[in-house]
């Protein structure tokens, strides 16, 4: 089958055919439908990110697909069934091969159910991007109805964190430098946005989210009201300078937000379903894999990248 591999890092991804894979006992095989580009593989083709258990070795952890191929010991699913693979540090496209190919395996318990109305494309990219933007607003931000919230950084995960927010009757407010998203953002549900979130300090913000992490966590801070709640996920900066003044007089609340849970990727799926989140996507072809993670490096991207089969 075909497959784009990584070998080492400065070369990029090279097409190759390789023997296609075979379930074990406690595995499934799913025929590949989409796969989601992300800039964790930039980074790995770089030598960037979490160490590789071999080379060469077939990228993409953001899929979905039809399952194909039950293994022997494989029950509460059926061959037919459309599924995403949540991902995983030791899942397809990190600790194994992954869904830059026609084919791959994965275990049952790193499956969810795809609803009928959900296309394979939103699927892909629920399986990392939108859990994790998911599980920053709504689980670790706790957005509800009637909520005002704060938006920082409108890339892949933040203009999918606005649109949750938004689907849930949260009004939002974003900061981006990128003037140029801004009617995107718009059409995403944003009521406004600027190149600094404190210049939404008397909207009397519930919550933000920092999806950016550049200089952007001390402005946070800032804009919050007090007893509100700033949730990190971007970490653009390794550490950040905050006025402690803030923390102390306006009582706030300050967590951390990373990736998510099959719950989430559920959550997001079922949003997806109602249609209460429509992420920005590029659909490319699979003979693009290649090209596209090139410029999903150059930062020519806007959305999600998705390559479809």
């Amino acid at each position: 089958m075909r497959a784009w591999r990584f070998t080492s890092a400065g070369k990029g991804l090279t097409r190759h055919e390789i023997a296609a894979p075979r379930p074990a006992a406690n595995e499934v095989l799913i025929d590949i439908a989409a796969a989601g580009l992300c800039h964790s593989d930039v980074g790995l083709l770089h030598g960037e990110g979490q160490p590789l258990p071999f080379t060469p070795i077939t990228l993409g952890h953001e899929i979905s697909g039809e399952i194909t191929e039950l293994g022997a010991d494989v029950t509460g699913w059926r061959v037919g069934d459309r599924v995403a693979v949540i991902s995983d540090p030791a899942g397809p496209g990190f600790g194994r091969d992954g869904g830059y190919a026609e084919q791959v395996v994965a275990r049952p318990d790193e499956l969810v159910a795809v609803p009928e109305t959900v296309d394979d494309a939103v699927a892909a990219l629920a399986t990392d991007a939108g859990l994790t933007s998911y599980h920053a607003v709504l689980k670790q931000g706790r957005v509800q109805a009637g909520m005002k919230v704060g938006v920082i950084g409108l890339g892949g995960l933040g203009m999918i964190g606005a649109r949750i927010a938004a689907g849930v009757g949260a009004e939002v407010y974003a900061a981006e430098i990128k003037g140029s998203l801004f009617p995107l953002a718009a059409e995403q549900g944003v009521i406004a946005c600027s190149a600094a979130i404190t210049d939404f300090t008397d909207r009397r913000l519930d919550v933000i989210i920092d999806f950016a992490g550049m200089d952007t966590t001390g402005g946070a801070f800032k804009a919050i009201r007090p007893g509100g709640r700033v949730v990190q996920v971007g970490i653009g900066r390794p550490t950040a300078t905050i006025e402690m003044l803030d923390v102390l007089l306006k009582q706030l609340e300050y967590v951390g937000s990373i990736i998510g849970t099959k719950e989430d990727l559920a959550g997001f799926l079922a949003l997806a379903a109602e249609g209460k989140v429509t992420p920005l996507v590029e659909r490319i072809a699979f003979d693009e894999i290649g090209e596209g993670i090139e410029r999903l490096g150059r930062g020519e991207v806007v959305g999600r990248l998705v390559a479809v089969r």
